[in-house]
């Protein structure tokens, strides 16, 4: 699971981590759920870089 998470966040778009530093809390916290969601995704539906045959 950490590996899914390392792998997404290394990932993330430069607008998302500009945003997660942000003051403005609503910027702030539409990239936490957007990161938040881009998690739960590659958790359900992998990543594509250690899928199983």
């Amino acid at each position: 699971m950490n590996a899914v998470i390392l792998w997404v966040i290394k990932r993330a778009p430069q607008w998302l981590r500009h945003d997660l530093d942000s003051k403005d809390a609503a910027a702030r916290g539409r990239a936490e759920e957007t990161l938040a969601a881009m998690i739960s995704d590659a958790l359900a539906n992998g990543t594509g870089t250690a899928e199983k045959d």
